[in-house]
């Protein structure tokens, strides 16, 4: 019991220590790339940055808690552009379906990930091979719905989720708090709630960090499964609207690749591949990491194809840094 305690300690102490660093890198970055371009620290390019950082961090938050049960999901991106396409397109034929639009918007993403939690926690296919399913049956789902060509949205309310503030910036000086901030807040703090003070959030960690030993101690495993998947659904259709409202239409392309971002943000935010370990607090310093870092390098004129680059070795260092936290 000793060891055990001991391990978990020394766990611990490595998450804050890594915690730290992160911030540090962060810092360190924006540094970096404020001394190599006037234009980064620019109100206009930080707001940008933010409202970049807050379409990935929400589907990242959601990434969190499918890779804490110890799984994957490849579908976000295409479940993000549904909800995308199913609220332009109510809007299109009768422009004032506001709250139905948005509603229906994210209950069609939710609805698509039901078949991801199916297949992984019903049918037991491995989480890889089931969200690739749903990324196929998603993307020609939102071609197929929006005959393939991008739905403009004129509602004002909805463009204001993706490009709107809280206040007037002309009244405050140029400073307000973009919209989409206070929406990956709201859905933080929730998601924060539910993983760390309810008996849901637990069962989450347990049948990541042991999923024999979950399901030994009553937890059901399958049904646990089940509605991460489409807990995280919903978030993708919230991450949906908001790209949508930011880019003014529904596009059945929107978000492609996204989950490429998202991944890295969640693995360089301390959560463990291998399931049972991550908070959200991380999850949100790693988008800001890995929204920082794209802005910087496109303001540095790098090329997109050494962006790629640079995002899959910070991966694997990421990786490795999470087996060598475990092996101590």
């Amino acid at each position: 019991m000793n060891n055990k305690k001991a391990v978990l300690s020394n766990e611990n102490i490595a998450l804050y220590l890594r915690s730290y660093a992160l911030m540090g890198i962060f810092l360190l970055m924006c540094i970096a790339f404020a001394v190599a371009s006037p234009t980064f620290l620019t109100m206009s390019n930080i707001i940008g940055v933010f409202r970049q950082i807050s379409t990935n961090g929400i589907l990242a938050i959601g990434m969190t808690l499918v890779i804490i049960t110890g799984g994957i999901d490849l579908s976000i991106g295409p479940l993000a552009a549904i909800a995308g396409v199913v609220s332009a397109m109510i809007l299109e034929k009768n422009p004032d379906l506001f709250i139905p639009a948005v509603l229906s918007g994210i209950v069609a993403a939710a609805v698509m990930s039901m078949w991801t939690g199916f297949l992984v926690a019903k049918m037991r296919i491995a989480p890889f091979i089931a969200s690739l399913s749903t990324m196929s049956i998603a993307k020609g789902i939102a071609l197929l719905i929006a005959d393939g060509v991008p739905h403009t949205i004129s509602n004002e309310s909805y463009i204001k989720l993706g490009n709107g503030y809280l206040w007037d910036p002309n009244k405050t000086g140029g400073l307000s708090i973009p919209t989409p901030v206070l929406v990956i807040f709201i859905v933080a703090i929730v998601i924060g709630i539910i993983l760390y003070k309810t008996k849901y959030g637990r069962h989450i960690y347990a049948v990541g960090g042991n999923e024999n030993a979950a399901i030994a101690s009553g937890i059901n495993a399958a049904r646990v499964k089940f509605c991460t998947y489409v807990l995280n659904g919903l978030l993708c259709g919230i991450a949906g609207i908001v790209l949508a409202g930011r880019i003014t239409s529904g596009q059945p392309t929107a978000a492609t690749g996204y989950e490429m971002d998202a991944i890295t943000a969640v693995i360089v935010g301390g959560t463990s591949m291998t399931g049972g370990v991550g908070k959200i607090g991380g999850t949100i310093i790693g988008a800001l990491i890995i929204g920082v870092l794209n802005n910087g390098l496109i303001l540095m004129g790098v090329s997109s194809y050494y962006q790629q680059i640079i995002k899959g070795i910070i991966i694997a260092v990421a990786v490795l840094l999470d087996m060598k936290t475990k092996k101590n």
